[in-house]
């Protein structure tokens, strides 16, 4: 078995309450509605397989109709196991636990990937961007959303020496452990050092103000909204971008397995209700339809 080299820390949602504690009922109705209008905006008409980076429970994986096949990728195997029992155990869903900076797919197996919500929780997101350009084939579309350090509301604590660091600095910002704020062009930058060419950005969820979403009603906040995001200014609390890999890279659509060691990049093989490395003898297992690839198991 291989050295292991050390890993960066990861935000773990394994067993949270995330979706009752922060979603079902918690008044975060107008933010779940105008990052699906974001998303509705940027994804392709149709597609062959969409890899969704931070699926967590599949809040958003029903937007991903267009593709014939959606891989929910994320680190907590309970949070899958929510989404599928909902989403269902047919062969369009394909659900797996693991690990963003060690993608466990072939090179060039997705025309199409999304993470939302997530990369505010990567220490190192060149290393994960990366990581999704590997798996997509050439003029892929990645969407990506992002916590904007220079939002309105950082701008102005800013200006009033009530915040110490700076909204308009290239460099992330970690505001509690595992949090970050990233500056859209330090972003920008980032994706095009890894193999991504910029196609469009949306301002998303400017009215993200308690006081703001009890005054006014729900609808003509998502109108509004709406609006902001055609303006294409840079100052609410997030930015989606829409991005297409360019450079080469095999096209694998069509590969009869989407799956590779994430130690070396080999070709994994089935048996039973495991998977395995041949050449680093590593074993992970499928539980209950679900690729676990988290930790290694004994052969």
């Amino acid at each position: 078995m291989p050295d292991r080299e050390p890993r960066p820390n990861i935000c773990d949602y394994e067993g949270s309450d995330y979706r009752i504690r922060f979603w079902d009922g918690k008044g975060r109705d107008y933010e779940d509605r105008v990052e699906r209008v974001a998303l509705r905006r940027l994804l392709p008409a149709r597609g062959r397989r969409l890899l969704e980076v931070g699926a967590g429970f599949g809040r958003l994986t029903d937007e991903y109709h267009a593709y014939e096949q959606v891989v929910l990728l994320d680190y907590s195997l309970s949070q899958l196991q929510y989404a599928q029992e909902h989403l269902g155990t047919d062969d369009r869903y394909v659900y797996v636990a693991a690990d963003a900076y060690h993608l466990p797919f072939r090179p060039g197996v997705f025309d199409g990937a999304t993470m939302i919500r997530v990369i505010h929780h990567i220490s190192d997101a060149p290393s994960v961007l990366a990581q999704v350009r590997n798996v997509l084939v050439r003029d892929g579309v990645f969407i990506l959303e992002h916590a904007n350090k220079r939002n309105l509301k950082a701008m102005v604590r800013y200006a009033m020496k009530r915040q110490t660091w700076s909204p308009y600095s290239l460099e992330p910002v970690e505001f509690v452990e595992l949090n970050f704020d990233f500056h859209p062009e330090y972003i920008r930058r980032s994706l095009v050092d890894v193999g991504f060419k910029l196609q469009k950005q949306l301002p998303v969820s400017l009215f993200r103000l308690d006081a703001v979403k009890r005054a006014l009603p729900l609808d003509l906040l998502v109108g509004l909204d709406g609006l902001f995001q055609l303006t294409g200014l840079l100052y609410a609390p997030s930015v989606f971008m829409r991005t297409v890999a360019t450079g080469p890279g095999p096209n694998n659509l069509e590969a009869d397995s989407i799956f590779a060691c994430p130690e070396c990049g080999g070709d994994l093989v089935h048996e039973g209700e495991t998977i395995y490395c041949p050449k680093d003898d590593l074993r992970w297992a499928i539980r209950d339809g679900i690729y676990d690839f988290k930790a290694t198991i004994d052969s």
